[in-house]
């Protein structure tokens, strides 16, 4: 069962085992409640038989009463350890998905993140092992609980008398065969509201993210005109849903009810004919009465499993899917940065890069230059391995990164992106994500170096005020420079800027440029810029453009060429002149 739990779930083996234990507890209740009822016949026995029989009543009041409190105490205890077991398991094993979900997708490369919503991922951490944790603490243990305990009852009451348990029993494998056998309706209508849920979060999240562009253009109407849409789409979808679950599952319990019905009509041919006494048959009155109660719920719990093994597909997908591995250590020989005849396209109908090749020397500052959409930024990420490549190599140190695993990778690179990532913390802590061993003096020291630490001492508790999400409270010159600060605290041997200054006034600008300048001395630094003055120094300038390297060079030596890089600080210049008339 242990087994079956594992792959049917995709439990860990302790959940697994822990899931059979609740199931088991839940089958003692239910057993321990039957127990009950068969109080109830000796009662009758001792009672109401012998009144019918004309004779003395010898009824032990005591015994009874000790009976019904062992019984008792017993259905408490049981219960308790049943609730703890379940409960206590279910947050347990709910808590180690969720740990195994975010293990996956901190191994699995940032390519699947372009295929995937935001909306469906978090669906799949927070709401898919939400669900189930309810399974696992309601539905499955009494499913589970509801069959073992039937199947034991059964057995002694087949052997108690053949007749009248077949008439008693005859209708459970036809309700559990209907439930069994509507089970591909019920998924078609789960999969297809579960899929309309996602597009309605997914265009929930995107109206939430760019409220502010939505307002600014007047769009609101419109936007939440189709948020609405989606809505109801889903509400709609989830009625309909409901109610096919609803009808298969209405119509096994009716069925199941018919037990009762054959159960006394049998019971009074088998009376009037001898077969059985009174008191057989009022054992099995009250037998019929309690017996198909779990098994209500069980049909209920089936078609909820059922459901529950939709979010288990979708968390399996997300575990099974390709990681990115490598060794946990590298050999590299210094920190140069070679790319060699690259090939590499986001999807397969696409070439971003078609087999460049150049060199990032360590101590040197490399430029990536050219028009947008030319493969800048898709070069910098492929030297932190955020992609693997297609084809030729990208190798650091004479080392193919595609060998390193990469979180040792990334413990030699220093990265400052355009689109600039900060938490909903202190800003303290924010810089402190370079390096979490830093001290307090050497977070200020490094913020001082990236023309952070003055505006940081007039917010009201200075370092250590909340930012809000993503640095929201700030400008995004301030969140670019705190971005800065934090590279600088790694002070990782390789330094990728992907427009690291973009977001700074000409001041600061300079500023940051001189601090960074200070801390580059034998690093590897590979620089992504459109500012001409901030590239001008480069000692190697790179210009892509539709995915090949069209110039190579230092400066000087390509404005002396009359290419594309000339050209574009020419625009660039009169760009800078250009006012309005």
């Amino acid at each position: 069962m242990t087994k079956f739990f594992i792959k049917t779930f995709g439990l860990s083996e302790k959940g697994a085992k822990d899931l059979v234990k609740a199931s088991n507890w839940m089958a003692v209740i239910n057993i321990l409640i039957m127990l009950l009822n068969a109080l109830a016949f000796w009662y009758l026995k001792d009672t109401v038989m012998p009144t019918l029989n004309g004779d003395s009543i010898k009824f032990k009041l005591g015994l009874y009463i000790g009976f019904s409190i062992f019984m008792f105490i017993t259905m408490v205890i049981s219960n308790y350890i049943q609730y703890n077991v379940t409960f206590v398991s279910a947050y347990e094993e709910s808590a180690t998905k969720r740990i195994t979900l975010a293990e996956a997708l901190r191994e699995i490369p940032l390519s699947f993140f372009g295929k995937r919503d935001i909306a469906d991922l978090t669906t799949t951490i927070m709401k898919d092992a939400q669900t189930l944790e309810t399974v696992f603490s309601h539905f499955v243990p009494e499913l589970f609980g509801s069959i073992i305990s039937t199947v034991l009852i059964a057995l002694s009451l087949f052997l108690f008398n053949v007749k009248i348990a077949l008439a008693m029993f005859w209708v459970v494998p036809i309700s559990f065969a209907l439930c069994i056998l509507t089970r591909k309706l019920q998924n078609s209508y789960a999969i297809k509201s579960k899929n309309i849920q996602l597009g309605y979060l997914d265009k929930m999240q995107e109206c939430v993210e760019n409220i502010k562009d939505i307002k600014a253009n007047d769009r609101e109407e419109a936007h939440f005109q189709v948020v609405k849409e989606k809505l109801v789409a889903y509400e709609k979808s989830s009625v309909l849903g409901e109610l096919v679950t609803g009808i298969c599952v209405v119509s096994a319990q009716m069925i199941l009810k018919l037990g009762i019905g054959t159960t006394m009509v049998v019971g009074v041919y088998l009376l009037l004919n001898n077969d059985i006494d009174v008191l057989t048959f009022l054992v099995f009155l009250m037998v019929v009465t309690r017996v198909f109660e779990p098994l209500v719920g069980a049909l209920m719990n089936l078609a909820a499993v059922y459901n529950s093994l939709i979010s288990v597909d979708r968390m399996r997908v997300l575990e099974n899917e390709e990681v990115q591995a490598g060794k946990m250590e590298m050999k590299n020989i210094g920190y140069d940065v070679e790319f060699k005849d690259v090939v590499f396209g986001y999807n397969e109908k696409e070439t971003v890069l078609d087999g460049i090749s150049f060199v990032a020397k360590q101590g040197e500052v490399t430029a990536l230059v050219g028009p947008s959409g030319g493969g800048k930024s898709t070069a910098i990420k492929l030297a932190a391995r955020f992609w693997d490549i297609n084809k030729g190599s990208v190798k650091i140190g004479g080392e193919d990164i595609s060998q390193v695993h990469p979180e040792e990778l990334l413990k030699n690179i220093s990265i400052v992106f355009q689109d600039v990532t900060l938490f909903d913390n202190s800003i303290m802590e924010n810089i402190r994500v370079g390096r979490k061993t830093a001290t307090d003096d050497e977070v200020v020291e490094v913020a001082k170096q990236a023309r952070c630490h003055d505006f940081i001492m007039q917010l009201p508790n200075g370092y250590d005020t909340l930012i809000g999400e993503n640095g929201s409270s700030l400008s995004g010159g301030e969140r670019q420079r705190l971005s800065i600060a934090r590279a600088l605290l790694k002070d990782a041997p390789i330094i990728l800027l992907d427009e690291a200054t973009s977001s700074l006034d000409i001041n600061n600008e300079t500023q940051v440029q001189t601090a960074i300048s200070n801390l580059i001395k034998n690093k590897t630094v590979m620089v992504i810029a459109h500012r001409m003055r901030t590239i001008a120094g480069a000692d190697k300038i790179v210009l892509l453009k539709d995915g090949k390297i069209m110039q190579e060079g230092r400066h000087g030596d390509l404005i002396k060429s009359h290419g594309d890089y000339k050209d574009m600080v020419e625009l660039q210049t009169e760009s800078i002149n250009w006012q309005l008339n």
